[in-house]
């Protein structure tokens, strides 16, 4: 079995997060499957199919939770097996899987772009956004907007406890967008004179729940009862097929110094505790639609992208397993 040596040290990369960020890992992943059936050595379609596995296994493994990162070799793999199962040739199978691989890498480079494009028709003229975190799809969307010559105002929430909102409003300001900075708790305090939501995503399930920074579902609720539009900007290889087996997202618990210093921590007394997540869950009936690369769904719709994309379906086991 002989996995090529860059496989190896992309994969010790990213699990040292010397690759990082969602799109770069996938786009990592899919790079290091390109370069396995490029350099492979072997003689027989049996042997280059096993080689990918190996390397897809070894890859999968370096950080299993990120959802892109499997994604990406879902989205080589399916194309891959569904070849070799038909009885491609060693030569054919080698053609589609690192062809699957460049298309899957330039989807992704022009996913953010395409996301502004679509999300940026659903923006009028005069609007005022609101907007949570810091997320490059959802900055698109408004970016795209503004150069279009739509005249439009940002509300940013500053995202505590790690302030990813100043990255935000900074970055809308520097495009000369007017921004309004406020806490988060005065998001429904200007729900009202607020147009349309627009948020990022960390991960969405099968059923169009979206996985996003802390405090995003509380905007999503606002907004519902407010009746205003919940538009989330998303890539698809942010989609989770894991939850389409009804498995649940964990939600990651962060350090409590990010909430409240050490110093002071110290002096607290011991029975509070402080609890930190990092995201929450937004049902999919806060969310009116997601702005994918692929097109606006409503999130009823997530599964399809699941199924198209990634091969998915019920009776499942992933392209590298088998």
């Amino acid at each position: 079995m002989a996995v090529v040596k860059e496989v190896l040290e992309i994969a010790e990369e990213i699990k040292d997060m010397r690759i990082r960020g969602a799109g770069k890992i996938a786009r990592s992943a899919a790079y290091a499957l390109q370069i396995q059936a490029e350099k492979s050595k072997a003689t027989n379609v049996d042997e280059f199919w096993s080689e990918m596995k190996q390397a897809a296994k070894i890859l999968y493994e370096t950080r299993p939770t990120a959802v892109s990162l499997p994604n990406a070799l879902r989205y080589v793999m399916h194309r891959g097996k569904v070849a070799y199962a038909g009885g491609a040739d060693l030569d054919q199978l080698k053609f589609v899987v690192i062809n699957a691989a460049k298309e899957f890498i330039h989807n992704s480079e022009k996913a953010i772009e395409r996301i502004g494009e679509m999300g940026a028709k659903r923006i009028e003229d005069g609007d005022v956004i609101m907007t949570h975190c810091h997320s490059k799809a959802a900055i698109s969307v408004m970016k795209t907007a503004w150069e279009q010559g739509k005249d439009i105002k940002v509300i940013v929430t500053e995202t505590r406890p790690k302030w990813q909102g100043k990255i935000t409003a900074k970055e809308l300001a520097s495009y000369g967008i007017p921004v309004i900075y406020v806490v988060d708790s005065a998001a429904r305090h200007y729900m009202k004179m607020t147009d349309k939501v627009v948020m990022g995503a960390d991960s969405i399930t099968v059923n169009g729940a979206v996985i996003n920074k802390i405090g995003t579902a509380l905007i999503a609720l606002t907004a519902k009862e407010h009746r205003i539009w919940t538009m989330i900007a998303a890539e698809t290889y942010k989609f989770h097929p894991e939850t389409m087996l009804g498995q649940l997202v964990e939600i990651e618990m962060r350090d409590p110094t990010e909430v409240i210093p050490e110093e002071e921590l110290k002096t607290w007394p011991k029975n509070i505790e402080v609890w930190n997540p990092a995201f929450d869950v937004t049902p999919p009936e806060y969310v009116d639609v997601i702005i994918t690369e692929r097109g606006i769904i409503p999130p009823s719709a997530a599964i399809d992208i699941l199924k198209e994309e990634f091969g998915w379906a019920l009776k499942y086991t992933e392209p590298w397993e088998d």
